[in-house]
């Protein structure tokens, strides 16, 4: 998990450090922050085809800086065309193979995330895939807010839930709803966000963060450290569905 700094780059000193980190690292599975590369377009309240068109393009170009990475698998999400919007569609990079996951289905519209307004689904989402050999499901931002599906994802014998995030410098309300996810569903929950201010003045929250399969935190970003890695046991989360109060019927 990791904090992406606002408005990155997929080249660039920058992004050579964060690379050079992850290479030093060496996890795994990769979850990296909501469409992580260039502005954030839902700042501004009226759609734009031109800069709806750059943010697919730097998010393209996103795709071979995360591949070029060398981790086994990477779920991020990026910007595509669907119609007259864009659909916010997270992925996973496996060895390089392409995988669509999800699209975002719930959406904000406030200051600094108006995003009904830039996006819609253009498929379906809350599939259970295996990504990097475990079982996961991906709640992108404000989707982790809704635990029915955190719920019915452990049903569905998810084993890890990942969720990108693009969220304010608020982050109380996010790490319980982390927990909560983790505690309703018996999953693993990692959740990796944007950080500091952009060009345009805007803030996000930062605060990566994972817990347990019973709720309980299992770590956190600082501001020391921007990527953290933990370890994730397929039977851990399994057993736990198994207690309270995930066996509890509705």
């Amino acid at each position: 998990m990791m904090e992406g700094p606002a408005d990155l780059e997929p080249k660039g000193a920058t992004w050579e450090g964060i690379a050079e980190r992850i290479g030093e690292l060496a996890p795994d599975l990769l979850v990296t922050s909501e469409m992580p590369f260039g502005p954030w377009v839902a700042a501004d309240p009226q759609y734009d085809a031109d800069r709806a068109a750059a943010t697919v393009r730097i998010h393209e170009a996103g795709l071979d800086a995360l591949a070029a990475l060398g981790v086994p698998a990477v779920v991020s999400s990026r910007p595509v065309h669907a119609g007259g919007r864009l659909a916010n569609a997270a992925f996973a990079l496996q060895d390089g193979h392409y995988t669509r996951l999800h699209h975002k289905q719930y959406f904000p519209e406030e200051p600094g995330y108006f995003e009904a307004t830039w996006f819609h689904a253009a498929m379906d989402g809350f599939e259970v895939f295996e990504v990097g050999g475990i079982r996961l499901g991906v709640q992108l931002c404000t989707e982790l807010m809704f635990t029915e599906r955190a719920r019915a994802y452990g049903r569905a014998g998810a084993e890890l839930i990942v969720a990108p995030r693009a969220s304010s410098a608020s982050t109380r309300r996010w790490l319980t709803a982390g927990a909560m996810a983790a505690l309703v569903s018996g999953c693993y929950v990692v959740s990796s966000n944007r950080a500091g201010r952009t060009a345009a003045g805007q803030v996000f929250g930062g605060t990566a963060f994972a817990f347990q399969p019973d709720g309980e935190p299992l770590a956190q970003t600082s501001d020391t450290e921007s990527i953290v890695v933990i370890e994730v046991d397929p039977a851990r989360a399994r057993a736990q569905q198994s207690q309270y109060p995930c066996y509890v019927r509705e």
